[in-house]
Order: C-alpha cells, then structure tokens, then sequence
C-alpha cells in the first residue's frame, strides 16, 4: 500500500482508493508518525516539532484548565481520529469532544474514532507547511460535518495572502457554523480571541502564538 507523504501528494500516482475501515485497520501502532486519509489516499503527517508542538500543547493545556474551571462536560482525548467519509478521516492537533455526545459514537471505545459533529465541539489545526490543508480542504470538510467551531493557528504566517491579508502577519482565524455555513474571524497581535465554544476563555492571540 502506498502512502503519501504530506508534502507530495500526488494523487494520479497513487494506486486504487482504500476505505476508511480499511486505512484503520492497517493504521501501525506507536509509530513516529501520524497518518491521514484523504479521499482513499493515506499521508503521513511527522509528529509536530519545535514551536508548532509548543503552540499545540499550550493551547490544549489553556483549554483544559478553562473545561475545569467552567465545569464543562467537555474533554480533550490524546488521540482522536474523524472520520469525515467513507475515504476521509483527520487527526486534528488538539481536538474537544462533548463527553455526553459518546454515547452515539460507535467506534470511540474500541477505536477513538469520532463520526458525529456533535461529538465535537472544537477542532484545532496548527499551520505548517502544507498550509493549504488547513486553510481549504479540512476547512471545507469540518464544515460539512457541522464541527460548531474550527480553530487554523498560523504562528508564522505561512498562509496564502487569501487567508491571512496584506501584507501577511501571524493570525487565528476562528470558524464558527451559522446556518450550515462557516462565518470566519482573524485575531492577530494583542486581541483577545473570541469563542463561543468559550466565552469566558480570556486569552490573546499573542499568547496562543508564542508571539512574546
């Protein structure tokens, strides 16, 4: 089976589709790396390194105290894999589920694997490289599986001048479904970011950022 690496996905070079159910099954255990499926094809994804971990870890630690201080019924799992269809399924770097909502989701206790938007109340992506993942493709999918809320860190603004404006300076930009469509806002600098999955979250882009 062939696997893509996230910088070349070559998508006519690769061989026939795989199933979600099947790129589960071969997914390897402890592996240095992470793996995705993209419409049939699987990427590899390198475990995140340097600030791009720093940025993650912060952020899933401010969340986890604002679950605790709320009292929310909420959680962030060490591993989560969305299923999007029958050939998609992302690991996003931090991710928030309703625990409440498990209940419904045939395949979290066996397999940590998460198929309902209502499970999920907060899907983060930190930019990389492959800037264009975040930003369009799992931007459109997370929409259509009406994840509330969807957050692309772009520490050191790597996104296109689309995404980020001119000229390119780092950003947040928040996603957030109204009427079955994403409404999005960019925090940049000392602005405290606004999420409805948290209203009282008191935190700046800066911060998130690591901008100092």
């Amino acid at each position: 089976m062939t696997v893509a690496t996230s910088r070349e996905p070559a998508f006519q070079t690769l061989p026939p589709p795989i199933t979600f159910d099947e790129f589960v099954a071969w997914y390897p255990e402890n592996s240095e790396f992470c793996y995705e499926l993209r419409r049939g094809v699987i990427f590899e994804m390198p475990q995140p390194r340097g600030k791009h971990s720093e940025v993650a870890g912060f952020v899933h630690d401010e969340l986890a105290l604002e679950i605790r201080r709320s009292q929310l019924a909420y959680f962030i799992p060490k591993d989560c894999l969305i299923k999007l269809s029958d050939k998609t399924g992302y690991e996003p770097d931090v991710v928030v589920l309703d625990r409440s909502a498990l209940v419904t989701e045939p395949q979290w206790q066996t397999s940590s694997i998460i198929e309902k938007g209502a499970s999920i109340k907060l899907a983060i992506e930190v930019v990389s490289t492959n800037w264009q993942d975040d930003y369009e493709l799992k931007m459109v999918e997370y929409e259509s599986l009406s994840i509330v809320e969807y957050w692309i860190i772009d520490y050191a603004a790597i996104g296109g001048i689309r995404h980020l404006g001119k000229p390119k300076q780092p950003t947040i930009t928040i996603a957030t479904l109204v009427d079955g469509e994403y409404e999005t806002r960019r925090f940049r600098d000392n602005e405290v970011i606004v999420s409805p999955t948290f209203p009282d979250l008191s935190l700046r882009a800066s911060q998130i950022m690591m901008l100092g």
